[in-house]
């Protein structure tokens, strides 16, 4: 094989692969297309479970990996198409194109905008590059208005300082996408509170940050590194400072069941709104309106501010593959992956945020657009690539039988198992609740006797033993009452 085997993107997906390849193959040739100097890469791996895994991710200038890999090289710049019929790919500098074996893309997914026209005072938050954009804008706010309720949009609110927030969120409690309403109630008093010093934040998954990526003055150039970027890796924001203007530490208003219906300049906004804008009195022109924007509410509520965050879920970059070519694509509009991460293109793989799970999906595992996800469709793409070369069968490599990630907000660890929130279950299903304030939360998913899914925050030390009872689906009708219980050794009564 004299061509050798692209990745595109060095994001944690797209390094996974790399490096994985290098190691299953050292003979193997791999460039890998970056269009960032930085490298998202994984360090201080440790298995919790047979799944369940925690780790860091440090940014790492892209020369390392060739230094500690010899047959990989890193090539700094973008694609811009590609012809999957001549296994060819188009650079955008110097318009060099290069001939692969097989692709792996991993381009990952840019933050889904509410809009679009307010690029001064509206941002996306996915990227190493627009956390430290989202900093500078926010020394300079007062109020900050943010609209999502994934994880990104929860630390968020957690961490911001010296800042009014106004979150409006579209479910009837936070951080839903994590978490169900118990775990949002067990987290509410730290919403007012100034951020838990790190002192007491035991078992914490680090992330640091590294050199800032690249800039261009051109516009376009702007536009496909932000396409690019790499996704946060866990604890993103704990080496951040997110200081507002304001004078008073910071003050949260939540806004339930709502969503943004428009986004107005304040010289834009009628007349006949101004009796719906909440905290402002006696506004009768627009020369009276504190803030550069206002952000009507489809409750009716209009909120002034400084700077909008949009964390809405993100949209898988594709663009640059799709035209001439025949790939499907899902309805999350990533790309489709069978079972071995190849696409409908042949030699073309996919991992992480830019791919779509189009297989027969495992009973306790779905897709999320999550850092531990991206890591684990790397590796498993690289052990795919090899075995096809070699014409093996990867299926024992397989890793998604059970739906694992491990996170951390307000400063507790947080484990989710796999239906943690009873996913799939159509609502038939019983539930162990263990909680004990300011110190765990403990959720279990039951159905027929048999452990569904768990939801952990705090160091309650159960998610190998939990992992286990969800992969082996023991029948623990009779033990059930006591899974909970304090004084049960449950782990000891498993071994």
């Amino acid at each position: 094989m004299t061509d050798p085997v692209i990745i595109v993107g060095g994001g944690i997906s797209g390094v996974s692969c790399a490096s994985t390849l290098a190691q299953l193959d050292p003979a193997l040739p791999i460039k890998l297309i970056s269009c960032s100097p930085t490298l998202k890469v994984i360090t201080n791996v440790q298995e919790k479970g047979n799944y369940l895994t925690s780790f860091d991710v440090t940014e790492k200038p892209s020369d390392q990996l060739s230094q500690q890999y010899s047959n990989i090289e890193v090539i700094s710049d973008t694609v811009i198409s590609l012809d999957a019929a001549k296994k060819t790919i188009h650079l955008a500098k110097n318009n060099d194109q290069l001939k692969y074996s097989k692709l792996c893309i991993c381009t990952g997914a840019r933050p889904k905008l509410i809009d679009t026209n307010f690029p001064d005072h509206l941002i996306g938050i996915r990227d190493t590059s627009t956390v430290k954009d989202f900093e500078k804008r926010l020394l300079g706010a007062s109020r900050v208005v943010v609209v999502g309720n994934g994880g990104i949009a929860t630390e968020l609110v957690y961490s911001i300082e010296f800042c009014q927030i106004i979150w409006a969120i579209k479910d009837s409690s936070f951080g839903s996408t994590f978490l169900d309403p118990g775990a949002a109630q067990f987290f509410t008093q730290y919403l007012k509170k100034e951020k838990r010093s790190k002192e007491t934040i035991i078992k914490r998954i680090k992330y640091s940050q590294g050199a800032e990526p690249g800039t261009s003055n051109d516009d376009s150039g702007k536009y496909l590194q932000n396409l690019y970027g790499s996704a946060l890796g866990p604890d993103w924001s704990d080496n951040i400072e997110m200081k507002g203007a304001s004078k008073e530490m910071r003050s949260i208003e939540i806004e339930y069941n709502c969503e943004v219906n428009q986004i107005y300049f304040k010289k834009d906004l009628p007349l006949s709104k101004y009796q719906f804008i909440v905290f402002e009195e006696e506004v009768s022109q627009s020369g009276d309106l504190k803030w550069p924007i206002y952000v009507e509410l489809n409750n009716g509520k209009i909120y002034g501010s400084d700077l909008i965050i949009s964390a809405t879920g993100v949209i898988p970059n594709v663009e640059p593959f799709l035209e001439g070519n025949n790939f499907k694509v899902g309805s999350d509009l990533g790309l489709s992956v069978n079972d071995q991460m190849l696409t409908t293109e042949s030699d073309v793989y996919a991992a992480g945020d830019v791919c779509s799970a189009d297989w027969q999906l495992a009973p306790h595992w779905f897709q999320m657009r999550l850092w531990t996800q991206a890591r684990q469709m790397g590796i498993y793409s690289a052990y795919c690539i090899t075995s096809h070369i070699q014409k093996t069968d990867p299926s024992l490599y397989f890793p998604f039988e059970l739906f694992t990630h491990m996170t951390s907000f307000f400063g507790f660890k947080v484990v989710l198992l796999g239906l943690y929130l009873g996913q799939k279950l159509d609502s038939q299903y019983q539930i162990l609740l263990r909680i004990k304030d300011g110190d765990e939360y403990v959720k279990v998913i039951m159905k027929d006797g048999h452990m569904q899914g768990a939801l952990l925050i705090g160091e309650t030390d159960l998610e190998e033993t939990f992992e286990n009872l969800i992969i082996n689906q023991l029948d623990l009708t009779d033990i059930q009452d006591d899974l909970l219980n304090p004084t049960v050794d449950i782990e000891d009564y498993f071994d």
